[in-house]
Order: structure tokens, then C-alpha cells, then sequence
């Protein structure tokens, strides 16, 4: 199974749940257990929902605020607000570092190594290869190629997170932009396409009346060939006979 149809029946599964649950304890139980799922990478259909934005006004807004961190945030935002935050469990730890790396490859089409030993409190490179390889292209939400020799992480493929609030303007506007260049860049190859089909047919026609004149200049001296007189001479009709034959 890929990823997008795993991340869209484990969504289904916790919208379900979380709809259900009948007071603020069990929908913080549903989000501790949505946000610790090592296969849930997606949570902002969670995070939509009437009786979970409700949180906000009770003494369990902190869970309501941990879902906003696994949609939206990475590791180091976690750290700037632990005081805030419910502690997470090591799953949770787990999944909120490789929220990170994708996020950073979303951004960014090769990783420094420094870079991401820093983002996610790694201390050696060995143990960053191992988690980019076991618990990020492994679990699917990333594809690309270590390169030790340079230190950097090439990313080929980086699965999409929650779009971020005010996230979405920006996107329309990006791709309106695509569709508006692409639109320009085809009516520009339609004219090229035109212009090439009409040099050709120019050519052809131009081809055609060479051809023409030439026919032309074959018959006139073909015919002038056969109105002068008999030859007085063998050579000579053997000449104008010669001469016949490579006008034919």
C-alpha cells in the first residue's frame, strides 16, 4: 500500500474517532494516539474538526495546541514551547523528527549534513544516515541519495505536509502563475508549429515552380529541335539526335 492511500484510511480511521469522542480527556487521548502513529504523517482533517477546535477553551487546550505542532511545526518549535506543551512520548519524538526532515526537503532539494544534525539533535553522521535511511525513505515519506563525500542529503521525493494557515493563498498564486507561463510558453509553439508549417509550404511551392520552368525550357527546345531542317550530314543527325535523347 503507498503512502497517500495509507495516510488517507488512517485519517478516516482518526476523524472517526476523534468525532465520536464525547468529552475533552478522550478527544486528547484520540490526538495523543493519532499523533504517535508511526504511519500518520497528515493531521489538519483532525485538527478541522468542530468538537476538537472546542479544545481551545478548555483546560485541555495544550493538546489542541500539540496537534497545530504535528501539523504544522518541527522539532525545534517543540523545544521553544515544551513548557507549553504536553510532554511527547518517544514515538511522538519520532514522528515529529521526520515531520522536520520533511519539511526541510520540501524546501530544500539537498540537505546539509551539519544542517540536519542540528534540526534534529543528532550527534554523528552515522546516526543521521540511519534515520534518514530507517525511519524516513524507509517509512516512505522521503526518496533521495546520501552523499557522504559532500555531507548532504539529495532529495529526489518528499511526500507533502498540512498545508500552514494563509499557506494556501500562496499556493493558488503559484500555481496560477505556472498555468499563466505554460499557457504563453504553448501559444509560442503553436506559432513556431505555424510558421515552420508555412516555410514548408513555401518551399514546396517554390519547388514546384522550378520544376515547372524546367518542364517548360524541355518542351521549347525539344520542339525547336524537331522544326529545323533535315541534317545534311550523318555527325549532325547523330549530334541532334544525341541532343533529343537528353532533353527526353
Amino acid at each position: 500500500m503507498d503512502i497517500e492511500q495509507s495516510q488517507s484510511d488512517l485519517i478516516d480511521h482518526f476523524v472517526k474517532q476523534a468525532s465520536a469522542a464525547s468529552n475533552a480527556p478522550a478527544l486528547s487521548s484520540v490526538i495523543v494516539d493519532a499523533t504517535s502513529h508511526p504511519l500518520l504523517f497528515a493531521f489538519s482533517e483532525i485538527l478541522a474538526l468542530p468538537n476538537v477546535l472546542q479544545l481551545e477553551a478548555t483546560d485541555k487546550k495544550l493538546y489542541l495546541d500539540m496537534l497545530r505542532l504535528f501539523a504544522h511545526g518541527i522539532w525545534s518549535d517543540y523545544k521553544s514551547n515544551a513548557d507549553r506543551l504536553p510532554q511527547l512520548t518517544p514515538d511522538q519524538i519520532l514522528k515529529l523528527k521526520q515531520l522536520t526532515v520533511l519539511t526541510l526537503a520540501e524546501t530544500y532539494k539537498v540537505l546539509p549534513y551539519d544542517q540536519l544534525m542540528q534540526e534534529l539533535d543528532v550527534t554523528n553522521v552515522r546516526e543521521l544516515e540511519d534515520f534518514l535511511i530507517n525511519e524516513c525513505m524507509y517509512a516512505g515519506i522521503v526518496r533521495g541519495k546520501l552523499d557522504q563525500l559532500r555531507r548532504c542529503f539529495e532529495v529526489q521525493f518528499a511526500a507533502g505536509r498540512d498545508l500552514r494557515p494563509g499557506q494556501l493563498g500562496s499556493m493558488i498564486q503559484t500555481l496560477s502563475n505556472w498555468l499563466s507561463t505554460s499557457e504563453n510558453m504553448l501559444v509560442s509553439i503553436q506559432d513556431k508549429i505555424k510558421w515552420a508549417d508555412s516555410m514548408s509550404e513555401n518551399d514546396k511551392k517554390h519547388r514546384k515552380d522550378v520544376e515547372e520552368k524546367v518542364d517548360e525550357v524541355k518542351k521549347t527546345l525539344f520542339k525547336k529541335l524537331h522544326t529545323v531542317s533535315r541534317p545534311t550530314s550523318t555527325s549532325e543527325g547523330m549530334r541532334r539526335r544525341s541532343a533529343l535523347n537528353l532533353l527526353s
